[in-house]
């Protein structure tokens, strides 16, 4: 009796907790994202400041998880297959933009990139311009979403049978055929999972891109500025009607994702 009591209050605990946390502002997001009605809504989104925002935004967090996806499966093969000195350090530096402010972050791009910064100045003497332009964001959003791709391959490379390998050269297969046949289908579930939650994060990034984007309407303003905008604007309904659009693709984005990994884990 008492184990049931305590295992319904802890239940009870963890659903409030994510009610408070989670489901409640959520909820507040989309009621008054759609307050007014649909016409309203849909005339927040598509006002053209809005959808270049949108559009923006969701071509660079695309491009940034892509990039992610290549530097994280590196930096994770070479952490778990190789000792080298400084190793331990460098595992702990993967996990650097969970611990920092972004708006930190944002600092270090544009006190490293900057049109004062020794380095800035010499690319932008070549017509290599970073800071507030595209790249800069690429980087912010690189920096920030950085450790999921990592985190999600380090435990798949470590638990990789090294046998499956060694049988595959040993049936003469060369290096890029055992990647492509025998490690990549073991890491693509970390890989596809890590790709998007780096994907999703960075479709919201805020604190990062407002000090490097230079926020020019339909060059470097991203939806997560667009909507900031809008409130300092007294425009909420319109915030939250863009809010809504990034929510609702991030939903379906984690959806996506644990219905496929539901289906390979039946399997």
């Amino acid at each position: 009796m008492n184990q049931r009591l305590l295992q319904g209050s802890l239940r009870s605990l963890v659903l409030l907790y994510f009610a408070v946390l989670v489901a409640l502002p959520v909820f507040a997001v989309y009621g008054k994202g759609l307050s007014l009605g649909w016409e309203p809504f849909w005339q927040s989104v598509t006002h053209p400041l809005a959808l270049d925002a949108l559009w923006l935004t969701v071509q660079l967090a695309l491009l940034a998880a892509l990039i992610n996806a290549a530097l994280g499966t590196l930096t994770a093969w070479v952490l778990v297959r190789y000792c080298f000195p400084g190793r331990r350090f460098l595992n702990s530096l993967v996990d650097l933009p969970f611990a920092l402010p972004t708006a930190v972050g944002g600092l270090m791009i544009l006190l490293l990139l900057g049109p004062n910064s020794w380095l800035g100045q010499t690319l932008t003497s070549i017509g290599w311009e970073i800071v507030y332009r595209p790249p800069a964001i690429v980087i912010a959003m690189v920096f920030v979403t950085f450790p999921f791709v990592v985190r999600n391959l380090q435990p798949l490379l470590e638990e990789l049978d090294p046998a499956e390998e060694e049988a595959s050269y040993t049936l003469g297969a060369s290096k890029a055929l055992t990647f492509r046949r025998v490690i990549l289908p073991a890491l693509l579930p970390g890989l596809c999972g890590g790709t998007l939650l780096a994907f999703s994060r960075a479709l919201a990034e805020f604190g990062a891109v407002v000090l490097i984007a230079g926020n020019l309407p339909g060059q470097t303003l991203v939806a997560s500025v667009y909507i900031f905008g809008q409130v300092e604007s007294y425009n909420p309904q319109a915030a939250a009607a863009v809010s809504v659009v990034l929510l609702t693709l991030s939903f379906l984005l984690l959806f996506t994702m644990n219905a496929l990994f539901g289906r390979r884990t039946a399997r």
